[in-house]
């Protein structure tokens, strides 16, 4: 459970090499440990300038990062995590945990204890959880109270003591740096109860909880027999803990209504103290099953001053919200299009807003429309190519609403700009944007009379639910 490598880096988008090695730290010894674990695929870190480049190429933050990648951009590769792995040469270097915030680059090669073919469940590696806390604790060292780049530069140079400290021989012992800039030149028998990285400070004031559960659906219809539709719902549960004391515990418990749709592939906050196996285990990739676990989610955990999400979640549910059908005839310079939606019965009749956008953005401008619409009103964005059809807050009793109309483009531009052939033929699509207050997919809830409050003062407990369509 060790690193083998550290790296800050300030991203520089529109220099030549749109970043900077700020800092960077290895450790010898836990190289050496790495060659012993991983044998034949060991694969050594490489010097500051290549990782630079290599780890820019993969973030996509390079100015003239443009191209179609296989290796980085396949759908085989879609990356779920902040976890990379790094061309080096004609290997790979695996895992790399980087991500970007406040225009800096946190990034560490955490220790595999194992061969690494096959790559090993992330889970089953330790140095990764502990990678990802040393690097957030460096993120809150460096911009707590920092208000200046005399500061932050100040607080760099003071990072190699600090983690001779907090991460010797690669080995994280403390998160909060503070606590090793506090120390330095003193060293106390007694230890006191160290405060947690993601909790600098402490609250005054009238203590109260807030709980919010958004979901939003992604969905792809294509009305074909031989293409299949997808959907899946991700969900985000967003708190805000205004507690007093030093160390408040507080647990909320998800709930899912008896013929609710597991939630799948949970990622936590650090700041969650314990999780049942059973959580954490249950994936999409191995598809649903009666043994699914249910509920309900318990998740106790010391919360940070400021809001921050508790945890992320998939969902499968059994159908999507609407069913849509957009069909496309092209006659010269003229479209007839056809739109029908219907909405599930088992959803909420209750919008905050509800609309189709349907975008022609590669022909000309709209010239003219006739159109028929059986339940809204339509807008016409005629030198954007756009129509938005406004359903509003509720569909009618029939649950069934269409569009049907022609539509007739002027000449192209011929400004020099490259081929795109999205939004014509094949690639012609829909999108529905919709909000519903008050309600998720997957009925999933938090009861606030189950949120558990260990801290001084009886607090406020509020809870609410929104859910969002978006397109893909």
């Amino acid at each position: 459970m060790a690193q083998r490598a550290v790296w800050l880096i300030s991203h520089e988008p529109g220099t030549p090499r749109c970043g900077t090695v700020k800092f960077s730290r290895r450790y010898p010894t836990v190289e050496k440990r790495a060659s012993v674990h991983n044998g034949a695929n060991y694969v050594p870190v490489p010097e500051d300038g290549p990782f630079l480049k290599a780890l820019l190429s993969e973030l996509r933050l390079l100015g003239d990062d443009k191209d179609f990648v296989e290796s980085r951009d396949s759908c085989s590769r879609i990356n779920k995590t902040s976890i990379y792995g790094l061309p080096v040469g004609s290997e790979e270097l695996w895992p790399v945990v980087a991500f970007l915030k406040n225009d800096m680059i946190y990034a560490c090669v955490p220790l595999v204890e194992q061969t690494l073919n096959p790559r090993p469940p992330l889970i089953s590696i330790s140095g990764i959880s502990q990678g990802l806390e040393l690097l957030f604790g460096i993120q809150d060292f460096l911009y707590s109270g920092q208000k200046s780049d005399t500061e932050l530069n100040t607080k760099l140079s003071q990072l190699p003591e600090l983690l001779l400290q907090a991460c010797p021989f690669g080995t994280l012992l403390d998160a909060n740096l503070q606590n090793s800039l506090d120390n330095v030149g003193f060293a106390s028998v007694t230890q006191p109860q160290k405060q947690p990285a993601w909790r600098a400070g402490t609250y005054k004031g009238k203590p109260q909880v807030s709980i919010s559960i958004t979901e939003k659906v992604k969905s792809m219809q294509y009305g074909k027999q031989d293409i299949a539709d997808t959907w899946q719902v991700v969900g985000a549960v967003t708190c805000k803990c205004d507690l007093e004391g030093f160390m408040p515990n507080v647990t909320v418990s998800l709930h899912l209504p008896t013929n609710g749709s597991p939630l799948q592939d949970i990622l936590v906050h650090p700041c969650v103290t314990s999780l049942d196996s059973a959580i954490l285990t249950s994936s999409s990739v191995d598809g649903m099953d009666d043994s699914a676990f249910s509920g309900p989610y318990k998740f106790p955990f010391i919360p940070p001053l400021e809001s921050f999400n508790l945890c992320y979640y998939t969902s499968q549910v059994p159908v999507p919200p609407i069913l849509g059908f957009y069909q496309i005839k092209e006659e010269d310079i003229q479209l007839k299009i056809t739109v029908n939606l219907k909405l599930h019965e088992s959803i909420k009749n209750t919008f905050e807003f509800c609309e189709a956008h349907i975008p022609f953005y590669n022909r000309g401008p709209i010239t003219h429309l006739e159109y028929k619409v059986s339940f809204g009103q339509l807008e016409v964005f005629r030198e954007k190519g756009l129509l938005v059809w406004i359903i509003g807050q509720k569909f009618p009793k029939s649950m069934d609403i269409s569009l049907s109309g022609t539509v007739t483009f002027g000449a192209k531009s011929h400004e020099k700009q490259p081929f795109d052939p999205i939004c014509i033929g094949g690639t012609a699509y829909l999108k529905l944007h919709f909000r519903i207050l008050d309600y998720t997919l997957t009925g999933c809830y938090a009861d606030q009379h189950s949120v558990q409050v260990f801290a001084s003062g009886k607090p406020k407990i509020s809870t609410r639910k929104l859910y969002r369509f978006k397109p893909t």
